[in-house]
């Protein structure tokens, strides 16, 4: 039995479903499980990942456990896991969790998280992949508002990543010893600028979309709008600083799962109903 928390958001819905392909017994950490719709022979489970000591029967009898990172108590969690019995850990990190700068705040509980299932004795493998193609949801309601897709840090370009593709790598991971105690990096396949996903999107929809990249201090503007300060200030850092280079092309993707990843056309054309 492995479980999943996060299992109905953008990565830990595709864990499970790489889990379930496999044949794996799932249990989906969940809020609500009446409420929510699982792949069939998937045990919901409920639980505070904030409050370790009501995760006792989520994480019963599970051997593995698909973790998300920044949890009020990380090593009273993770000691709750071992008492449990769990023999692995895979965590969903990022890829600024190495730079050792804590003074950004996404950096600083990714970086806090990964020293936490270190110290905790269990066997860990670490994801950290490039942003998520999933990240293009965030424009739905300009899409639902007109044509206009207004995007922040328009001059960088990121490998972005599928998150069908890490729900694969980390069902690789939890499957077995091969990655423990390894840091793996799923990126997509080639580099690119906002402007080129919106008229991927564009081709896709059948819209004849515009793209308009923001200036920092509008982009500042709309962050904040939505976001707390720290981590705008953290984006900022990331993107306009520099200190996150997610350009870079990595053969994690097909060195683990034997397969190419997916491009954001595919992305997108899996996901069109979402848009339209």
């Amino acid at each position: 039995m492995i479980l999943v928390t996060g299992a109905t958001g953008n990565v830990g819905s595709e864990v499970v479903r790489a889990l379930v392909a496999a044949g794996e017994p799932v249990r989906a950490l969940v809020r609500e499980p009446d409420t929510v719709s699982l792949p069939d022979g998937v045990e919901a489970a409920t639980g505070d990942l904030n409050r370790p000591e009501s995760m006792t029967g989520a994480l019963g009898g599970a051997r593995a456990v698909f973790l998300l990172p920044g949890y009020a108590d990380m090593p009273g969690l993770l000691a709750e896991a071992r008492r449990a019995g769990v023999e692995q850990v895979v965590l969903l990190s990022g890829g600024s969790a190495g730079s050792g700068d804590m003074t950004n705040a996404v950096t600083r509980f990714m970086a806090a998280s990964e020293s936490a299932v270190r110290e905790s004795g269990l066997p860990w493998t670490f994801l950290r992949p490039s942003a998520f193609m999933s990240n293009a949801l965030r424009w739905l309601p300009q899409l639902r508002a007109g044509d206009q897709v207004r995007v922040p840090f328009p001059d960088v370009r990121t490998a972005s990543v599928d998150p069908y593709d890490i729900g694969a790598v980390a069902a690789r991971a939890l499957l077995s010893e091969e990655y423990r105690g390894e840091i793996l990096r799923p990126t997509g396949p080639v580099a690119m600028p906002p402007a080129d996903q919106v008229a991927v999107l564009a081709e896709v929809l059948g819209r004849d979309l515009r793209f308009v990249g923001l200036t920092n201090e509008e982009a500042r503007t709309d962050l904040l709008a939505t976001t707390p300060v720290e981590y705008v200030d953290a984006f900022f850092d990331f993107y306009v600083n520099g200190s996150l280079d997610e350009s870079i092309v990595r053969p994690t993707v097909r060195e683990v799962t034997g397969r190419e990843p997916r491009t954001f056309e595919q992305w997108a054309q899996a996901h069109a109903d979402d848009f339209r």
